[in-house]
């Protein structure tokens, strides 16, 4: 049941997505041609009769596109709709047009928090101990509910308690799962009593540091629609300056071990749904905003590219040769299969290894 709703999640995502662009290029007068949820072969297509707009379904299950008359300007265009072809339409027009599909997974990723921000409320971090997924050292060890006094003699919020558990390091090369040369002097206050425990942590490399395996508890207080608004955008502005932090970095090995790619996004939030669904509800925002982020990267064939070269036009005064876009293509698609190769690459090395953590 959990990998139909992941899928159902995903598909949603991308037909919202390309309802963006559809919905923009009819409200601009463009002639849209197809609306296709996945890429071909297609496996199902359907034109209510005197549309010109064709619905389909296509096999392969990696995205979907809206086709729009002229969007490679050298096709040929029947007369009587030639108006109407996206090369002939002006720049703010095919501007509005691509930017609309980013823009509707930006919509979806705050409808969605702001929704569970009025439904759930905002969390305030405890230092108690969750009962959600405990993994080694403090499985076994630490029990939920238990309250952190202090680690390693520092007392404080859950803030503090991580930075003192950071500062732990494995002999060496700070590889995923290493253990600290030292182990953590855990102080918990347990049924009224204080117990001590020695906990050697471990290198978490999506973490960027040594976790000691357990989650902190939080409490919820409800909040107004303002708040709820105001939460969900400082969260997204989070998530968008990680994003493209990471991206900006994949050059850094240990950048590029936090990319994931097809399988990874799907393993995430498939576990998150057997999880806890308003979990998984956090990744599904978190990835829709994802999407929309790196598609606006300035290089086609994403959003970005498109939205580029229409501005670069509009500096230029003239038209740009399509050649000059097709190599442009070229370099873009390249780059755009190497960000799919690192993150299918740490996939398939998780996959391997623990698997997935939703944390």
């Amino acid at each position: 049941m959990s990998w139909f709703l992941t899928f159902a999640g995903f598909a949603a995502l991308i037909v919202l997505h390309e309802l963006g662009h559809f919905l923009a290029a009819k409200a601009v007068g463009m002639r849209v041609e197809r609306f296709a949820l996945f890429f071909p072969p297609l496996l199902l297509r359907h034109r209510r009769p005197g549309s010109e707009t064709e619905y389909a379904v296509g096999a392969i299950p990696l995205g979907g596109y809206v086709r729009i008359t002229g969007m490679n300007p050298n096709e040929e265009i029947p007369e009587e709709v030639e108006h109407r072809a996206y090369y002939r339409q002006a720049v703010w027009k095919r501007i509005f047009v691509i930017s609309a599909g980013p823009a509707m997974n930006v919509l979806i990723a705050f409808a969605i928090l702001w929704g569970l921000f009025l439904i759930e409320g905002k969390g305030e971090p405890t230092t108690r101990v969750s009962d959600q997924q405990m993994i080694e050292p403090a499985r076994g060890v630490l029990r939920p509910g238990d309250t952190v006094v202090s680690i390693d003699g520092r007392r404080g919020g859950p803030e503090e308690l991580r930075e003192a558990t950071r500062a732990h390091r494995c002999p060496g090369r700070q590889v995923d799962g290493c253990r600290a040369a030292t182990p953590a002097v855990v102080v918990v206050r347990r049924a009224g009593r204080l117990h001590t425990f020695r906990l050697t942590p471990r290198y978490d490399a999506r973490a960027q540091g040594a976790r000691i395996g357990f989650g902190f508890d939080v409490n919820s207080r409800p909040v107004g629609p303002v708040e709820a608004a105001s939460l969900s955008v400082s969260g997204m502005w989070r998530v968008t300056k990680a994003t493209v932090s990471a991206l900006a970095r994949i050059f850094d090995p240990e950048q590029r071990k936090q990319i994931s790619g097809v399988v990874g996004t799907s393993d995430a939030l498939n576990r998150s749904f057997d999880y806890d669904t308003v979990q998984a509800l956090n990744v599904l925002a978190i990835i829709s905003l994802s999407l929309a982020i790196v598609n606006l990267f300035p290089f086609l064939p994403l959003d970005g590219g498109h939205i580029f070269w229409a501005l670069a036009e509009k500096v230029r005064g003239r038209r740009i040769p399509f050649s000059v876009m097709e190599r442009a293509g070229v370099v873009g698609f390249l780059l755009v299969m190497m960000l799919f190769f690192i993150g299918l690459t740490n996939d398939i090395d998780r996959l391997r290894g623990e698997g997935f953590g939703v944390r």
